[in-house]
């Protein structure tokens, strides 16, 4: 089948207007008379579009709300076509006037705003478009309005930021009668000899017209449907099936093959408008936390990401593919969007480089009754902005929806914290029960190829006793980094998946960090401003005992490395019984802080990174952890596992275990195969404490053909 069309290539975008914009501060004096024409502006301060305004000099430190300004000149709109100004991204709200006349009152600040301006336009060809931006401070953590997740309520973001501002462009948009409004593209199920593709498409029409709506799949047309439609908004559900489709994979499992589908409103044979998505054709799937992709099962490991900056606007496309590229080079399958929806230029990366994304709505914590509504819309737009990307695996409503307050610094004293903790679990409450179940529900309308979680981080609770994923910070807030083990041999149903660990850690960027006094530093200020949470450090690094400031750098990260590798191993382990995955915290900072990436703002590694990058190859070999010391003469017996996500088998592999001490080497070696995609018991060994004090070192090591690893583990023998 093949039609032709007039205008089918296209740019429909008629007028950018990215660039300087004048600006002042939105006193009402100013919104009652400087949104229209006749405002004489020269005096006021440019600023770049798009941009947050406390990147500007002169509103570093400013909460808004601001008034932007921008003169343009646009040519009047030829016979049936017609113009929309489109605000693709206002951090948080605002009020959008063209040459005096109000358009409307955008919310949400990842949603792109569209206005219909053609009236306005035909009048003449000089025009301001102004814009009055604001993003409230959240003065009450626990019932926040504003839908903006880690940007206005994190302990890894300085409290006193504000991400307010036009961060994401503005333009004309031109079409003819019927413009597209949204279009949502989902793939339903795919195989090797079969893709089904759900459309969704939001149209504007500016009367009763009677249009042809044609679907191309990688320029082939696919689908014709003749449609009446009414004047105003219509909706448009439709399927195509794509024969022998080539299948996207996550990048440990296959190919990144991409599929581009395209849209086009036809009335009178002219192309009134067309959009287009670049899509991939997978299908996902959940059973008891372990995911599938296209039928075949995948351990996911992964790390939280934090926006790759705080003033997102002003990261550029190669730092957010760069951020997807060290989580690979990581050896990660999975990163959780944490707390936030990022640039398109993320998932655009993700998506050619095979890496899945578990997307958070941005709430983060408490929030207040009234934002229900709004956060139900919100999740819908966000389906309609990026489900179209493989990538993408699941959504979920909300991180943690419990409405004590946290702030950077704060060291949360478990024992303190251990009512109130277990009540916001345990007893129902407005965001837990009410607020995370309507926009889970409204996910799960919009989009029913995807699995959907209400929220992360919540314990067992009644009447299910079920729960979700896990935040298990041992060696942090709670006991030890040695726990683990015992803990999940306990409650293994808390191993499921397990979204959050780690442990803070000083950065190797430690430019905002004043060491000229040590072994005093300004702890206050990196309490409040950089999120150290000094009392933890205390409890497991404490500063007194280090001669300087390196030395305690380095402990620390140490410690860090120590905390991420042994939970990776355990959680390895435990491979599909029951743990699907998880995501340690977290991968990056998105500014100066102290936190516990394994990246900072520069994206220089801490040692965490190289232990995550070990702990996460396709193949480890593992031993139980060594006790911490061993006195003379003392036994311990010990399990060697190998965890293998290959999809084939490893034979005839050779498993060497070597203990050194002050005595002569033991060695042991198992032989056999080694499981696809599994974790696999090799064997055990006896050690023996030498009766001489000093270092006892367990090496292991693991040959298969070309497949190589290996492990080491230490403890010390001391006397009685």
């Amino acid at each position: 089948m093949t039609t032709s069309t007039e205008h089918e290539n296209e740019n429909w975008t008629s007028l950018d207007l990215a660039g300087q914009w004048r600006v002042t501060k939105a006193t009402d004096d100013a919104l009652r008379t400087s949104v229209g024409l006749d405002t004489d502006d020269e005096e006021w301060p440019t600023i770049q579009v798009p941009s947050h305004w406390q990147s500007h000099p002169l509103f570093a430190t400013e909460n808004g709300p601001l008034l932007y300004r921008k003169d343009f000149e646009l040519d009047v709109p030829n016979e049936g076509e017609r113009r929309f100004i489109v605000v693709d991204g206002l951090f948080y709200q605002g009020d959008v006037w063209l040459d005096g006349a109000y358009l409307g009152d955008p919310e949400g600040y990842f949603i792109h705003h569209a206005y219909d301006i053609t009236a306005l336009a035909s009048l003449d060809t000089e025009h301001v478009l102004a814009v009055g931006a604001t993003c409230s401070p959240q003065r009450d953590k626990k019932a926040k309005r504003n839908i903006t997740g880690v940007f206005q309520h994190w302990d890894c973001i300085d409290p006193d930021f504000n991400p307010g501002g036009i961060w994401r462009g503005v333009r004309i948009e031109r079409s003819g009668p019927v413009r597209i409004d949204a279009l949502r593209v989902l793939c339903r199920d795919a195989n090797e000899a079969r893709a089904n593709v759900r459309l969704s498409a939001r149209l504007d029409s500016n009367n009763e017209l009677a249009v042809r709506i044609v679907t191309y799949v990688n320029n082939q047309v696919v689908e014709e449907i003749e449609k009446s439609l009414a004047s105003g908004i219509n909706t448009l559900d439709w399927d195509i099936d794509i024969d022998e489709p080539k299948l996207w994979w996550p990048w440990s499992m296959g190919q990144q093959n991409l599929t581009d589908i395209r849209v086009e409103v036809i009335h009178n044979g002219i192309v009134s408008h067309s959009v287009s998505r670049r899509t991939g054709l997978r299908e996902v799937a959940v059973q008891d936390w372990v995911y599938s992709i296209n039928g075949e099962r995948i351990f996911l490991k992964g790390a939280n990401l934090a926006p790759t900056r705080a003033m997102l606007g002003d990261a550029n496309e190669s730092e957010l593919r760069r951020d997807i590229e060290l989580a690979r080079e990581a050896g990660l399958d999975l990163v959780r969007v944490h707390g936030h929806i990022s640039r398109t230029e993320l998932y655009d990366a993700a998506d050619e480089l095979g890496m899945l994304i578990w997307q958070d709505f941005p709430l983060q914590w408490g929030y207040a009754r009234q934002i229900r509504r709004e956060a139900v819309r919100q999740a819908e737009e966000a389906v309609n902005i990026l489900g179209h990307h493989p990538s993408i695996m699941t959504w979920c409503a909300h991180n943690e929806p419990f409405t004590f307050n946290v702030t950077p610094g704060e060291s949360f004293d478990f024992k303190k914290m251990a009512v109130p903790f277990l009540a916001g679990h345990q007893l129902p409450s407005w965001n837990k029960s009410v607020l995370d179940r309507w926009v889970k529900r409204s996910f799960e309308k919009a989009d029913v190829t995807r699995p959907v979680i209400a929220h992360s981080g919540v314990l067992p609770h009644l009447p299910t006793l079920d729960g979700t994923d896990s935040h298990l910070y041992f060696g942090w807030y709670h006991g030890n980094e040695r726990d683990l083990p015992s803990f999940a041999a306990k409650i293994p149903r808390l191993m499921r998946f397990v979204s959050e660990f780690g442990a803070q850690a000083i950065p190797e960027s430690t430019e905002f960090i004043d060491t000229s006094e040590w072994p005093v530093l300004d702890w206050e200020n990196l309490e409040n401003k950089f999120g150290m949470q000094r009392g933890n450090f205390e409890n497991h690094c404490p500063a007194s005992a280090f001669d300087s400031f390196d030395d305690w750098r380095v402990a620390t990260q140490v410690y860090q490395a120590d905390v991420i590798r042994y939970h990776i191993e355990t959680l390895r382990r435990l491979k599909y019984r029951p743990t699907g995955g998880f995501c340690m915290f977290a991968l990056n900072d998105a500014m100066p802080m102290v936190s516990w990436s394994v990246l900072d703002h520069n994206r220089v590694p801490k040692l965490g990174y190289t232990a995550l990058a070990e702990a996460c190859r396709p193949v480890i070999v593992t031993a139980d952890r060594l006790p911490q010391s061993m006195r003379p003469g003392d036994q311990v017996r010990i399990a060697l596992h190998v965890v293998s996500d290959l999809h084939r088998e490893l034979d005839d592999a050779t498993v060497t275990a070597t203990v050194e001490s002050t005595g002569d080497p033991q060695v042991w070696q198992f032989e056999g195969a080694i499981a696809a995609d599994d974790c696999t018991l090799v064997g055990h060994i006896l050690i023996t404490a030498p009766f001489a004090e000093g270092p006892v070192v367990l090496d292991l090591t693991l040959v298969s053909g070309d497949v190589v690893a290996t492990n080491r583990y230490q403890t010390v023998v001391v006397a009685n």
